[in-house]
């Protein structure tokens, strides 16, 4: 017959709230309280838990209060942000909590992995929680299966919630509601109405912004020029950022329209943003608003900025980078020092394909000063003014030409009606899918085959819509030449940055004999 000996419990060892001797032990006991929005029937929600919670634990004399633990205006899609979840969560695995109270699952966490991970970790250091609402503990022997079963409902309410929130905002965008963060937003306030008022404080730094793009300055000098004079950043920052002018000078509501759904979320649980590249509906809302930049004024900054891109890296600090080009190998012609160090030094400009490899052809094309490139467009542009009359009656005919999108705007009319027509075709399926028993292959051979027509047709549509933009910004570009023409009496005497900037594309140097002056609106002049 089997003997059985007990080995007692070493004393002061305990479990739960009982010890070994069975004295009561009491347990140190947290509440935590989230609400998920700033509202304030939310926050109410909020102050109420704070009392409750902290009313419930020191009534039960077996209890320790170990404190309040809580998150105001966050979701509860991701702990990740939650700094009162992961301070109570700090506190327990080092032992300082014995037990956790909260309302219910969807409290604590709408994502089953974040829920079931953290209850695991304070399992593992005995700290225990209770879910009010549900009635379920976690030491006990069903908590976790319930728990599961929980949470997998809330993160499916959390989807949902998302899901029907997001249909709103873009029903929104279809409608044409335009929204703005104005605090964030520089150049517009709020109206009494809600209509968008101009601010003309900030409206002087936009157009300020946009006046030394044209010039020729690139992003750094703009930046710089800004900081200098101290004017904040949108965000209210002292210095400003090469990506904020970049964001400005694209952003369309400048000039009085709004382009809608930019980016779009991802995923629900963590909030991940992506720009918007063809996967969900675009929506443009064309005079929206009062424009603090001209329309055209925009437009040619768009094709400015197409331009630079094109062409790779683009220095503004001087006004010359980018602008001159080497006939012989096509690059530009970039800044150099010479005697650097005593009375002599001077700046010149030369080719970049001067510099090669060892054995390799190096361009012959002759080095510049500045002055002697100013002459130079000081020539051309008296020569271009002297011929206005001339060039003005060949561009109105170009121009004429540039601007009939007649064509183009039918075949983007009709790409649209294909993208509406099998937008709707797929969102049958997905209903059908969702109703009725259908079979998965051909689900998805169907819904494949609508996706690749839609995105043939979205790519047809952003072509067009491409080039119909190119031909209204070209003819809007040599339109604003020929008006700025008409506003220089006489000849040109002096070198001015503005007129440099505005009016030249790029000089192409063969000799010192042998240039040609390339003006914006395509007109080629030699000197």
């Amino acid at each position: 017959m089997s003997k059985i000996t007990v080995i007692p419990a070493k004393p002061g060892r305990t479990f739960g709230n009982v010890s070994s001797s069975n004295k009561v032990t009491k347990r140190k006991v947290a509440g935590y309280a989230r609400v998920s929005t700033g509202r304030d029937e939310q926050l109410t929600s909020y102050e109420t838990q704070l009392a409750y919670y902290t009313e419930y634990i020191t009534a039960h004399d077996e209890w320790e209060f170990a404190g309040m633990y809580s998150d105001e205006g966050i979701s509860g899609t991701s702990i990740k942000k939650r700094k009162g979840f992961q301070a109570m969560v700090d506190d327990a695995l080092a032992g300082k909590i014995d037990l956790i109270i909260t309302k219910s699952v969807s409290r604590f966490a709408r994502n089953t992995v974040d829920s079931l991970t953290t209850i695991r970790r304070l399992k593992d250091c005995g700290t225990e929680v209770y879910f009010e609402k549900e009635n379920i503990w976690t030491f006990d022997g069903k908590g976790e299966v319930l728990l599961t079963i929980m949470s997998s409902l809330s993160q499916e309410e959390s989807r949902s919630i998302s899901q029907n929130v997001t249909w709103g905002v873009r029903k929104g965008f279809a409608n044409g509601k335009v929204s703005v963060a104005y605090s964030n937003f520089l150049g517009y306030d709020k109206g009494p109405d809600g209509e968008w008022i101009i601010n003309e404080k900030e409206a002087e730094t936009i157009r300020l912004i946009f006046r030394l793009f044209q010039e020729g300055y690139h992003y750094k000098a703009i930046c710089d020029r800004l900081n200098e004079k101290g004017i904040l950043t949108p965000g209210g920052k002292k210095n400003w950022s090469i990506n904020t002018i970049k964001g400005i000078l694209s952003n369309e509501k400048y000039k009085g329209d709004a382009r809608l759904q930019k980016k779009f979320t991802t995923d629900f649980l963590k909030k991940k943003m992506k720009k918007n590249e063809g996967e969900v509906p675009q929506y443009y809302v064309k005079g929206h608003h009062q424009p603090i930049i001209d329309p055209e004024e925009f437009d040619m900054v768009q094709a400015e900025l197409e331009r630079r891109k094109k062409y790779g890296y683009y220095s503004g600090v001087y006004i010359f980078s980018s602008k001159i080009k080497c006939a012989e190998c096509g690059k530009w012609y970039g800044s150099k020092v010479w005697h650097s160090n005593n009375k002599y030094r001077k700046v010149v400009w030369m080719c970049n394909g001067r510099y090669k490899k060892k054995g390799e052809r190096q361009c012959s094309t002759p080095h510049l000063t500045g002055d002697e490139i100013k002459a130079v467009f000081i020539k051309a542009m008296n020569v271009y003014l002297a011929s206005r009359d001339e060039i003005r009656a060949n561009l109105d005919e170009a121009v004429q030409v540039i601007e009939d999108t007649s064509d183009l705007e039918r075949q983007l009319d009709d790409a649209s009606a294909e993208m509406n027509i099998v937008d709707s075709m797929m969102q049958q399926a997905i209903t059908e899918n969702a109703s009725d028993v259908v079979d998965q292959d051909e689900y998805d051979r169907k819904y494949k085959y609508l996706e690749d027509r839609y995105r043939k047709a979205q790519s047809e549509y952003d072509r067009l819509d491409a080039e119909i933009q190119d031909k209204k910004e070209r003819a809007a570009e040599i339109r604003h030449l020929m008006d700025e023409t008409d506003h220089i009496d006489g000849e040109v005497t002096e070198f001015k940055a503005d007129m440099f900037g505005e009016f030249v594309d790029n000089i192409t140097v063969r000799t010192k004999d042998d240039m040609t002056v390339v003006f914006k609106d395509g007109v080629e002049i030699k000197v």
